[in-house]
């Protein structure tokens, strides 16, 4: 009995950091180094090294981050999420905490084995994340534009693991992120906006009604899809970039249309599961791009 009891829990901690979203940062961060690795003096060792603890840094502070969240968000989370790990009582808030503070520790020691500068990066990146959590939420979409900055992050975190200055490259690719998140968090605004409402949270869903929210958040995924084909414009990229790129722009498009026409709770929290599926083509994308040019 103890040790299902144990397993359980250990599974709701991995839940408390929603994994997926963790794994998306880390391979960010990986994309935004393999696009600037080329001509980089290194020995293959030191460079697996490197990626390895960027990785790290950007999942656990991902983690640490979606625990603050919850933990924030416990008393909204009783409406909107009732089976997340701390509303559904599995977890107390204090082990949340708790277990946020543990993941943050872990990601800036990770940060700092690489360099000063990116145990920089990191700290600011989780000052944006908290301030967010715990203010910048309630402001709707500047609130949006925060967490978008910190999926933005990653990108040149990564071209700070290869060159310490800053590239063409990791900034093209962290508008692409910054714009199709904050499509995501708009859209986002429509499936919580019952549990926002108890807290005056000045979402796009809830100023001025779904339907204005689906247009906003599809016109960001719409902006993304459109500048995608910077990377290969600038030749930074090889034409393996397309393929995936484009699965995933027809995608985000095909979302906009299906949430224009259906703004409901339920059809908005569909599209904002798929989202994460075409931003992991657009990553793939990068990353196939990179290592083939």
């Amino acid at each position: 009995m103890v040790s299902k009891l144990g397993m359980r829990k250990a599974f709701e901690f991995l839940r408390l950091i929603r994994p997926l979203n963790c794994i998306m940062m880390g391979v960010a961060v990986l994309a935004g180094a393999f696009v600037v690795r080329a001509d980089v003096p290194s020995s293959l060792s030191d460079a697996l090294l490197k990626f390895a603890l960027g990785f790290l840094t950007a999942f656990t502070l991902s983690g640490a981050s979606m625990a603050i969240n919850d933990y924030w968000d416990r008393d909204i989370d009783k409406i909107n999420e009732p089976s997340r790990p701390i509303p559904g009582g599995v977890i107390s808030p204090v082990e949340g905490l708790i277990f946020a503070a543990v993941l943050t520790l872990i990601g800036f020691i990770a940060a700092i084995l690489i360099s000063p500068l990116c145990l920089f990066i990191a700290v600011v990146s989780w000052i944006i994340s908290v301030s967010y959590n715990t203010k910048g939420k309630g402001t709707g979409l500047p609130g949006n534009f925060l967490v978008s900055s910190c999926v933005a992050v990653p990108f040149f975190y990564g071209s700070f693991i290869v060159r310490e200055r800053p590239e063409l490259s990791a900034l093209i690719f962290a508008v692409l992120a910054f714009l199709s998140n904050t499509g995501r968090e708009v859209m986002k605004g429509i499936v919580d906006i019952q549990g926002d409402r108890t807290r005056n949270i000045k979402t796009i869903a809830i100023s001025h009604g779904e339907r204005t929210a689906a247009y906003v958040g599809s016109t960001f995924y719409v902006l993304a899809s459109g500048l995608s084909f910077l990377p290969v414009y600038f030749g930074l990229v090889s034409l393996w970039f397309l393929p995936f790129v484009l699965f995933a722009d027809v995608g985000f498009v095909a979302s906009s249309v299906m949430l224009i026409r259906d703004h409901s709770r339920e059809n908005a929290k569909r599209i904002k599961n798929l989202a994460l599926l075409w931003m992991s083509f657009v990553l793939l994308a990068i990353i196939t791009g990179s290592i083939t040019k």
